[in-house]
């Protein structure tokens, strides 16, 4: 074969793969082109460069082949990142992006959660039967018990013995909470919406019954240091569940089987990012709430906690070079 006709037959190919390797090495935007073609391109141009070096075709042929395998190599081979920075990058920008992306879930399932927690700390004031028909006769006791005469830590000590037996705790309960509620999404929407709301009466009954019967000054000082990481991971939560809800009530134009495996791989910085900052508070719970320090420090340490979370999911990841689909 000619040089001219292998030429011809490989400049097609050529092109598409320099044109690729172009837009995957740019720092502005995502692939135009289907970045899928990108190995199979490369074999064939490691092939063509063979050819060309043993048929003797040019050096300008053979230098720029080198050229595009040397490229497709750089970027097929390079080593992964260090978990260490694969962690941080996903906590300083693709969490809070996703989060931005996605704020009109936010918003209603913060309506849903807090809503229901407003509600029942309000009707106790007015009739304590609803707070009494959600916790029980039997919960009822058990919170006199913790936030009655006792402090929480006496109370808190006598039930778990151990920091680390209540941080263990902690981490079942609130994870297996954010799960059900990010699961309960597939049901069209509707599992999501009913553990929102749920968790918001249940805590805000609880809320309640503490104002109506037993001591607030024990139960805020416990609550202020974790209350920020455990009630956002739920809501979060909520957030990805409903993401799996709406592709399946409207997958647009793809099956939905497709919507909800887009609508999967969406969800999964948010589920994640919700399990670390229950994680975390699941951690403070443990190690730091039932200490007995002066509830002002305590008062202080979860507004301090409040206004970071808040600060960290506004502005986190700003700038740079943000994913498209993350923020709109």
């Amino acid at each position: 074969m000619k040089r001219t006709s292998f030429e011809e037959r490989g400049s097609k190919d050529w092109a598409e793969f320099e044109d690729i390797l172009q837009q995957i090495e740019s720092p502005r935007g995502q692939p135009t082109s289907d970045p899928e073609r990108l190995p199979g391109l490369f074999r064939q141009a490691c092939s063509d460069l063979s050819l060309a070096e043993h048929r003797v075709y040019g050096k300008s042929l053979t230098e720029r082949l080198n050229s595009l395998v040397i490229r497709g190599y750089n970027l097929i081979y390079k080593p992964s990142k260090p978990v260490t920075e694969g962690i941080l990058t996903f906590l300083g920008q693709t969490f809070p992006r996703a989060v931005r992306a996605h704020a009109h879930l936010f918003w209603l399932n913060m309506l849903l959660f807090w809503g229901g927690f407003l509600a029942m700390v309000i009707s106790v004031q007015f009739d304590p039967i609803w707070v009494q028909s959600v916790l029980g006769q039997e919960q009822m006791q058990a919170m006199d018990m913790t936030w009655g005469n006792r402090s929480p830590t006496e109370a808190v000590r006598d039930e778990f013995e151990s920091n680390f037996v209540m941080f263990c705790l902690y981490v079942y309960n609130n994870i297996s909470i954010d799960f059900m509620t990010f699961a309960g999404g597939i049901l069209f929407c509707l599992g999501t919406i009913f553990f929102s709301v749920f968790n918001g009466v249940h805590l805000g009954a609880a809320t309640g019954y503490v104002h109506h019967a037993c001591r607030p000054d024990t139960f805020y000082s416990f609550v202020a240091g974790h209350s920020s990481f455990e009630l956002m991971a739920l809501v979060i939560s909520g957030t990805a569940g409903m993401l799996l809800g709406l592709s399946i009530l409207k997958p647009g134009r793809r099956t939905r089987r497709q919507a909800l495996v887009d609508a999967g791989r969406g969800s999964l910085p948010l589920i994640l990012g919700a399990a670390s900052m229950t994680f975390v508070a699941a951690c403070i719970e443990g190690f730091w709430s039932a200490q007995p320090l002066e509830p002002i420090i305590k008062y202080s340490v979860g507004v301090f906690f409040w206004v970071v979370l808040i600060v960290y999911l506004v502005f986190a990841g700003r700038g740079g070079n943000p994913n498209p689909q993350d923020e709109h």
